[in-house]
């Protein structure tokens, strides 16, 4: 049985969450495969909106199994609230929630690298959300990282310890002030809490349930073009968010990998620091910030917004091969009179269709083509022949530009406000 793949195409935020949570129902197991706390997976049902950060967003249906991998960093403090407040929402998480040996910890002492390395960029720092997550894959890849199957070792606390002294030669070069230990007890705290999850050797587990014809998702975090390798570098994330990190973060043979869903907006977002072509500064990007609630489900930060760059969307659906498209967030534009879409860039006086090495302010233009909106509330629609035809003619224009079907148009936040189309 083949491991199907959830993953965003933009700068994240593009509506995982919800679009796992319609599909969990089609699958066995949820398994998430990179990132940390700094992604905010949001659903809406019944009328009560619930953020995720680490935990896989198959948790709120009675039948899956969700997986932490080993490609995920975990916080324990955020992690232990997450499971707080489930449990007030009364989620049954008996044996539906495992957590992999391999993922690595976050620890209070990441954080505080976290912040004093952001402090120390001034105003060319990265827009970090300060949850550790940069210096912890740093521990990873520098081999010094310590990992969730560490805790049930006897010496467990010695090598927290140990890491932390070097933490804090790190700290002592920076002009920053901190209070570890403060900090610690809530951690120690947590780390008792994350004991009571099930560790699993995941790799392992992820074969086994394969070969008995168990049906697997792996969901990303974050977006394509916050790829440490092919993001915008530097202002990226610390892992792999393309379909090559499920395999990395989850054990799973790159011949494995069945259908690859890609999620994107109708429009464009982006939080935090980094090049953006497509960018509104206008009244017409703070409209699309207010009627699509764009604040960031994690920082609270407000998300940059702009028109959908299809050179750059094109280039996300090749590198993670994308075999379904989901288009989310259609609703938000219905104000608009027009819309318009990025097809080219015009990049050192030629224009291109693709996204290259350096997008830096005027090095880049973006082209547009201009369409025609679709005045009217979609949040009622329930099928594709009931979509104003302006909509419907967007989708096609997307699909053949982007050489890949559109199999979902979300019409609101909601799980119940979500079309299919041939899907």
């Amino acid at each position: 049985m083949a491991v199907d793949v959830l993953l965003g195409l933009q700068w994240g935020d593009e509506g995982k969450g919800k679009i796992v949570d319609v599909l969990t129902s089609n699958y066995d197991i949820i398994a998430r495969f990179q990132g940390g706390p700094n992604a905010g997976h949001t659903l809406e049902f019944d009328g009560i909106k619930h953020v995720l950060h680490t935990i896989p967003s198959g948790i709120f249906h009675p039948t899956a199994l969700n997986v932490i991998g080993n490609g995920v960093v975990i916080d324990p403090v955020i992690f232990k609230k997450e499971l707080e407040g489930l449990e007030k929402l009364k989620v049954n998480l008996d044996g539906k929630l495992l957590v992999s040996r391999k993922a690595h910890l976050i620890l209070p002492s990441h954080k505080l690298l976290d912040a004093a390395s952001e402090q120390a960029k001034g105003k060319d720092k990265i827009g970090s959300t300060l949850k550790g997550i940069g210096p912890t894959y740093m521990d990873k890849t520098g081999r010094n990282g310590l990992r969730v199957g560490d805790i049930e070792l006897p010496d467990f606390k010695e090598r927290y310890t140990k890491l932390v002294a070097k933490h804090q030669q790190i700290l002592n070069h920076y002009d920053f002030e901190y209070d570890l230990e403060s900090m610690e007890k809530d951690w120690f705290e947590a780390i008792e809490r994350l004991k009571q999850i099930e560790f699993i050797d995941s790799e392992h587990y992820l074969v086994n349930a394969r070969k008995e014809g168990k049906k697997v998702l792996a969901e990303g975090a974050q977006g394509s073009l916050l790829d440490i390798d092919f993001g915008t570098y530097p202002f990226v994330t610390s892992s792999n968010t393309v379909t090559a990190g499920a395999c990395t973060g989850l054990g799973i043979a790159p011949n494995r990998i069945g259908d690859v869903f890609g999620i994107f907006k109708a429009y464009l977002t982006r939080v935090g620091s980094g090049h953006f072509p497509t960018e509104l500064f206008d009244d017409t990007g703070a409209a699309i910030q207010k009627a699509g609630n764009e604040f960031g489900a994690t920082t609270g930060r407000a998300r940059r917004c702009g028109w959908i760059d299809l050179p750059a969307l094109k280039y996300a659906i090749n590198i993670n091969g994308v075999t379904k498209l989901m288009m989310m967030k259609a609703d938000v534009l219905s104000e608009f009179p027009t819309i318009k879409v990025c097809t080219h860039y015009k990049y050192n006086g030629e224009v291109i269709d693709y996204l290259p090495y350096n997008i830096e302010g005027d090095k880049i233009e973006p082209i547009y083509k201009e369409f025609p909106c679709w005045k009217e509330d979609l949040t009622t629609k329930t099928s594709m022949s009931e979509l104003p035809k302006e909509l419907t003619d967007y989708v096609e224009y997307l699909e053949k530009e982007l050489e890949t079907p559109i199999v979902i148009v979300s019409v609101g936040p909601d799980r119940t406000q979500t079309i299919l189309n041939n899907f």
